[in-house]
């Protein structure tokens, strides 16, 4: 079975191992697949932190731009660049005619013609100058209509429009905080009022529990003086049933040690008259028998027998030496022992009788021979007197050696003389008769103990019950004091509360009043200041459009004016030209011909000119060009401009909400790892200690026990069923143990072995128990009688300390002597202080004093010292300390410490210490009789 259960057990720790290792693997690898996520997410979340910076930077710089401005700008750049390519073009025009017109040949026809066309173009130039006077004059007049809108809008909108001033928001803020205030301050007002109305009703109360009390603490102090009358009778009546239980004790005690006498003598007497019979040691072959069985006494001489032998009638008789010692050994295994004599000891010679008396060895026969050396041993020196016991004494004083006896059962000897008794026999019937005796005595005193007892216990009850009383009436007068007093702080406390109250209840009804004042000012307030706000949004919304509308008019003047500025300062450029022109010619023609080689010159230059007018048109339509693209691009920038910023918010808020759910995977994905991880440690732990157990348990190593196969099972038999079902039969076979017989044979030895060293155990313990009980009734007795006397010197001394008063020692368990304590009860004249530690430190150190001196008186001393016991004392309590001394120094010598000067005035001896110059002290001594005097 065992084996079965191993295999069957590391099979299943194998299995056990093997799967907390799939879950330990599969944990690892879900917290580093967690933790590439979260560095993933982490990517991911970084990414859109910036993609949102950019979108909120996108968002805040769309919109900054002055689209206005700019096209106003780009629109007047357009038609300056219109103008000045028309002027670029005339001027080519010009260059080129020039350049066409000059021929190097005949240049005076050449000039001719020239000037001919000049004279056309002239005339065409001042024609169409003259044709853009209908223009100027709608410039003119478009300017003047300009200039009146201009001076409407200046006069309508005299000067900035300013924003919102924000105060209705204000009121409406604090309209809101002051109405949440007026809320709250009503429901403090209506809190406060039921609460003063609650302090008002608890003031009552108070008011009327008070003089409740006060009725209560006046019942309370009649019912004190009434309970003190009571205390004292039940204390004399006490003290009275302690003097009895004191007497009664005291019989009993006497009593009880007489019989204790008795009955150990009679135990004596039993274990003497059964050591022949115990343990069967009397039937032993060689034992003879008891002594008193052995002999035979002449008839009357039966107690003069009995006392010589005393105790040795009993004892058991052997024959020889080595018999003596085998019923000794036998004897001493007895816990109350015997006698043994021996037979063959040797004979005494009886001695010699006087005249008139005989040797008591002839009035006695053995009925063995071999007892009679054991007689003769035995009475040897005893005579027997038949007159009585004042033959006997006389013959006594003759013979102070010998022991006479008389028919009477009187004995005389050297160890004492006693008048009566009996032998051995008569000695038990007497002992058992005074033990009687001493029982009924024992039990009357015991019944008479009982009753006194019983009587103090009445007294003592009803002295507890009436002090009980008393102080359940104290206590209940203390507490309705302090009650009482509790109750009239209270009411002042609950008075003081309702005056703040009140206070309170008047700043919150002034705030109150003051904060509704403002909620109607700021209500007729809010209504014109959210119209006046909504003014000036309207009206900055009607003057931004008229500036909108004026612009735009001043731009399209503004380009009317530059293009007919464009054209008529190429009109007059021209004109200049060919001003300029036609004179050259004329003044060339004047001076007839020109040469050669200036009218080459003149050719070269022109085309220098129309090479520059061509490069110049083309910069301006180049810049033409981009002008009108950056113009298209404002318009259509300035159309898409609120698109473009809502597209932007709106990927704003989709990147906020990505990052959102960014960061909730995250946490998720940090969840997951803390739950991983403490799989991991989990298992981690789980699966060492699986390891540690297979070790410890199975003896093998993991791997061996992952690769253990199945062992064979019953049908429908699981492995840890048949773990459970195999410890199950292991547990029911029990231990098995091949050394049981040997332990079994020591454990026998060791019982016997035991009971014996009990038996001697119980025996001494019995010994013990009666050494003990006699010693525990000798130290009650000398308690008992030390407490009685100590008692009564406490009161007398306590009244001689304490005229009037009354003190008195009390056991705290009179029933129990030896686990009692002591109490001092103490009452000075006049008050009712029962407890010490309620007395002044005058009055305790005389209680102390009395007790002190009680105890003294009690127990005399030969001498007493006393270190500074007076140093509380005045004068008065001083004069008593000093009675007290003078009578105690007549029976002892008393040695007192003492810094007060009549304790000094009263000794015989002072005795002092002084300091000497050198540091030392010394020791000084000084009759008072030769120093007091002087001080005085």
């Amino acid at each position: 079975v065992a084996s079965e259960l191993l295999a069957v057990r590391r099979y299943v720790a194998g299995r056990d191992i093997a799967a907390l290792r799939g879950r330990l693997s599969a944990a690892s690898g879900q917290r580093s697949e967690t933790a590439e996520a979260i560095e993933d997410l982490r990517g991911r979340l970084a990414a859109l932190d910036r993609d949102v910076a950019d979108a909120e930077q996108r968002l805040g710089a769309t919109g900054g731009a002055d689209v206005g401005d700019a096209l106003v700008r780009c629109e007047g750049l357009r038609e300056k660049a219109r103008g000045l390519a028309a002027v670029l073009a005339e001027r080519r025009r010009g260059v080129e005619r020039e350049r066409a017109a000059f021929v190097d040949e005949g240049v005076i026809a050449t000039l001719e013609v020239e000037a001919a066309r000049l004279r056309t173009e002239l005339a065409e130039v001042v024609g169409e100058a003259e044709g853009m006077a209908p223009e100027l004059e709608a410039l003119a007049e478009a300017e003047r209509e300009l200039a009146r809108e201009r001076e409407a809008f200046e006069s309508t909108w005299p000067g900035s429009i300013p924003a919102p001033s924000g105060l209705a928001a204000e009121a409406r803020g604090e309209l809101a905080s002051l109405r949440s205030a007026v809320e709250r301050a009503g429901a403090e007002q209506a809190g406060l009022r039921t609460r003063l109305e609650t302090l008002d009703e608890r003031r009552r109360r108070q008011e009327d529990d008070i003089g409740d009390l006060r009725g209560r603490a006046a019942d309370a102090e009649a019912a004190e003086r009434r309970l003190l009358g009571e205390l004292e009778a039940a204390e004399r009546g006490r003290a009275s049933a302690e003097q009895v239980v004191r007497a009664a004790e005291s019989a009993f005690q006497e009593a009880e040690a007489e019989r204790h006498r008795w009955a150990a003598r009679v135990d004596m007497l039993d274990r003497a008259g059964d050591a022949a019979d115990a343990d069967g040691i009397a039937e032993a072959p060689e034992v003879l028998g008891a002594l008193a069985d052995l002999v035979e006494v002449d008839a009357g001489w039966e107690k003069a027998f009995g006392a010589a032998l005393g105790d040795a009638a009993r004892a058991l008789v052997v024959a020889r030496e080595g018999d003596a010692r085998r019923v000794l050994e036998r004897l001493a295994e007895r816990a109350d022992g015997g006698t043994v004599l021996a037979a063959s000891a040797t004979s005494a010679v009886p001695s010699a009788a006087s005249a008139g008396t005989r040797p008591l060895r002839d009035h006695v026969r053995a009925r063995q021979p071999v007892v009679d050396g054991v007689l003769d041993r035995l009475l040897a020196g005893c005579i027997g007197v038949e007159d009585g016991w004042p033959a006997a004494v006389d013959l006594a004083i003759r013979h102070p050696d010998a022991v006479v006896v008389t028919t009477d059962g009187d004995r005389l000897g050297p160890s004492g003389w006693r008048v009566g008794g009996s032998g051995a026999a008569s000695a038990l019937e007497e002992a058992k008769v005074r033990a009687a005796v001493a029982l009924e005595a024992a039990g009357a005193a015991r019944e008479r103990l009982d009753e006194a007892k019983a009587g103090l216990g009445r007294a003592s009850r009803a002295e507890t019950e009436a002090a009980s009383r008393l102080e359940h009436n104290d206590r209940e007068l203390a507490v309705a004091g302090e009650t009482l007093q509790r109750a009239e702080a209270s009411r002042h406390d609950t008075q003081g509360e309702t005056e703040a109250l009140r206070g309170l209840l008047s700043d919150i009804a002034e705030r109150l009043r003051r904060d509704e004042a403002r909620v109607v000012e700021l209500e007729g307030e809010v209504p014109d200041l959210e119209a006046a706000d909504a003014q000036a949004i309207e009206r900055g919304r009607a003057m931004s459009s008229a500036r909108g509308d004026l612009e735009e008019r001043a731009a399209a003047v503004g380009a009317l004016r530059t293009d007919i500025e464009v054209r008529a300062a190429g009109l007059e450029e021209r004109k200049q030209f060919l001003d300029e022109r036609l004179g050259e010619v004329d003044e060339r023609l004047a001076r007839q011909q020109a040469d050669r080689e200036q009218a080459q010159a003149r050719r070269l230059d022109l085309e220098r000119r129309l090479a520059t007018v061509e490069r110049l048109a083309g910069v301006v339509e180049e810049h033409r060009a981009v002008v009108d693209a950056q113009l298209t691009t404002l318009r259509e920038r300035r159309q898409r401009e609120g698109d473009e910023a809502r597209e932007v918010a709106a990927r704003l808020d989709g990147l906020r909400r990505a990052r959102a759910d960014a960061e909730r995977e995250v946490e998720e994905a940090r969840e997951l790892a803390a739950r991983a991880e403490r799989e991991e440690t989990e298992v981690t732990l789980r699966l060492e200690a699986a390891t540690d157990t297979v070790r410890r348990e199975l003896d093998c190593e993991p791997d061996d026990a992952v690769a253990a196969d199945r062992p064979e099972l019953p049908d429908g038999t699981q492995p840890a069923e048949r773990v459970r079902e195999l410890e199950r039969e292991l547990k029911l076979m029990g231990p098995i143990n091949p050394l049981a017989l040997e332990e079994f044979d020591a454990l026998d030895e060791r019982q016997r072995f035991l009971e014996d060293q009990l038996e001697d155990v119980r025996s001494g313990r019995r010994e013990l128990g009666k050494v003990i009980r006699a010693v525990d009734d000798e130290i009650r007795a000398a308690f008992a009688s030390a407490f009685a006397d100590l008692a009564d010197n406490f009161e007398s001394l306590f009244s001689t300390l304490f005229p009037g008063g009354r003190g008195r020692l009390l056991l705290t368990d009179p029933d129990d002597l030896l686990g009692s304590g002591i109490e001092i009860e103490a009452r000075p004249s006049g008050k009712n202080v029962r407890k010490l530690s309620l007395l002044s430190g005058g009055e305790r150190s005389l209680v102390a004093l009395a007790f002190l001196f009680s105890v003294f008186r009690s127990r005399p001393s030969p001498f007493y010292v006393l270190d500074e016991v007076e140093a509380a004392l005045d004068d008065v309590n001083l004069h008593r300390f000093l009675d007290l001394i003078h009578e105690f120094r007549a029976e002892a010598q008393l040695i007192v410490v003492s810094h007060q000067k009549r304790t000094m005035e009263a000794a015989d001896v002072l005795y002092g210490v002084t300091m000497q110059d050198a540091g030392s002290t010394k020791v000084v001594a000084e009759r008072a009789a030769d120093v007091l005097p002087e001080a005085g």
